[in-house]
């Protein structure tokens, strides 16, 4: 393996499993120090002993948890080159505008959206400092296409995530601080396994518009990730990174 991310620090949120879990295996893979940040204490920890990082347990709704985080970073490693916010949810009442109730809502925003608003907050500083840093936040290819199996709350918070990127990216590029907007298309994680399970009619209605035929296995997206973390992304900010198969450039999908 190339290694990019030779000497530097990344904290990854949602690090102890699917994307984000593949991601603390590539950026370390790559020579980097990986803080793996998760709710879930098991799988968070289980990811940090793999790779020899630190595990910090975070609710990363709570903003001063979410400070601690990149702090506890810097005091350990001494810097922070890049961030990925990635921990998301897509619980089950989040579905059509019609059916969503408030706290549904609320609640995918606050993890989804309001997370994502307090790691930047608190990673860009420390970049500041450093005179560098990347920042990769995930959002989805929902963010750009509509879907007729909605689920209202999680469309809405990665178009936030998408639109908040773009702004720092520009905002922040004369410093040297990238920030750029990840939006995958379906991935086989557990989240969407659980998909499978529990509406395999909705789920086969996400596969047939894919081009490539299958879904995303969640090693794919982390080597976008690690690209985009890297000087080989250099002169990228303020974009979205579409890892969708084809997805969203498909008019109709192939025989």
């Amino acid at each position: 393996m190339v290694q990019r991310l030779e000497g530097r620090v990344a904290v990854v949120t949602g690090g102890g499993s699917g994307i984000g879990l593949a991601t603390v295996r590539r950026f370390a893979s790559e020579g980097a120090k990986v803080v793996v940040a998760d709710v879930d204490p098991n799988a968070g920890k289980a990811a940090a002993d793999e790779v020899g990082g630190l595990f910090v347990q975070v609710d990363v709704t709570d903003e001063e948890q979410v400070k601690a985080l990149f702090q506890t970073t810097v005091d350990t490693y001494g810097k922070l080159d890049i961030a990925f916010n990635n921990a998301g949810i897509s619980p089950p009442d989040d579905d059509s505008i019609l059916t969503t109730g408030i706290e549904a809502w609320e609640r995918v925003q606050k993890v989804n959206l309001t997370s994502v608003y307090l790691c930047c907050k608190y990673a860009i500083p420390h970049m500041q400092a450093n005179g560098k840093g990347s920042i990769i936040n995930t959002a989805s290819f929902v963010a750009t296409m509509g879907a007729a199996t909605s689920q209202i709350s999680y469309t809405a918070s990665k178009g936030g995530v998408l639109a908040m990127s773009r702004e720092l990216g520009v905002q922040f590029a004369r410093e040297g601080i990238r920030v750029n907007a990840l939006s995958p298309g379906p991935v086989n994680t557990p989240l969407l396994q659980e998909l499978f399970a529990k509406d395999p009619e909705r789920a086969a209605r996400r596969l047939v518009h894919v081009p490539l035929g299958r879904f995303a296995e969640p090693e794919e997206i982390a080597a976008a990730v690690a690209f985009l973390a890297s000087d080989d992304s250099s002169f990228m900010t303020a974009s979205n990174f579409l890892v969708d198969g084809g997805i969203a450039g498909a008019y109709v999908t192939p025989l």
